[in-house]
């Protein structure tokens, strides 16, 4: 998947003309590329167009003008882009009372470790890329990496024709797992969000 290039990126008048066209387009998009697989979890897998999206808002809310700053936004968003053969999501604890949320940060210390996609009945371990993590608590917020290769990707590719096929999201043979004492998930990817996943994989 292309990384985003600094010729992409409009200057910050241009941005504000076009700005609720593409914030809403991104938006929608995102819709199908959410996945909530637990009560207290949710993914949005990452692309090309969201990690664009995501640098013009970081240099309009900053209003970031100095090249030297663009260059580091676009170097460290551009992280979130998997490269060839893998699928890339932000992660996040959501729990809305900041106590309850304190406490299963620290219930779901080691975590960081224990995601992976189940494909066909076989587990891919995430890479986590999260900076700074400790080992007596997790974080609200993980970078992932889903590296499938060539048969993880052929395996990803032939569920999603299934699903196409059928049309049952409860039944697409790719899973979200989370393996940890605090935390027991295993939950299926909608068709939708597999749909998205499978132009990433080609992209």
């Amino acid at each position: 998947m292309n990384r985003v290039q600094r010729d992409e990126l409009l200057p910050l008048g241009e941005y504000e003309l076009i700005r609720e066209r593409f914030r809403a387009r991104i938006i929608h998009d995102k819709k199908a590329r959410r996945f909530s697989p637990s009560s207290e979890l949710s993914l949005i897998f990452e692309n090309h167009e969201t990690v664009l999206f995501q640098i013009q808002e970081m240099l309009r809310t900053e209003r970031i003008t100095k090249e030297e700053s663009i260059q580091h936004e676009i170097e460290t968003y551009n992280e979130l882009i998997p490269p060839p053969q893998e699928l890339s999501a932000t992660l996040f604890v959501e729990i809305a009372d900041k106590e309850l949320r304190d406490a299963r940060l620290v219930a779901l210390a080691g975590v960081d470790h224990t995601f992976a996609l189940e494909i066909a009945g076989k587990k891919f371990p995430a890479r986590n890329e999260t900076r700074g993590l400790l080992s007596d608590r997790t974080t609200a917020v993980h970078y992932l990496k889903f590296p499938l290769g060539t048969d993880g990707v052929a395996a990803f590719l032939q569920a999603a024709k299934s699903v196409g096929a059928n049309g049952a999201d409860g039944n697409s043979g790719v899973s979200f797992l989370v393996e940890h004492p605090a935390l027991s998930v295993r939950a299926p990817l909608p068709s939708s969000l597999l749909r998205a996943l499978v132009e990433d994989l080609a992209a």
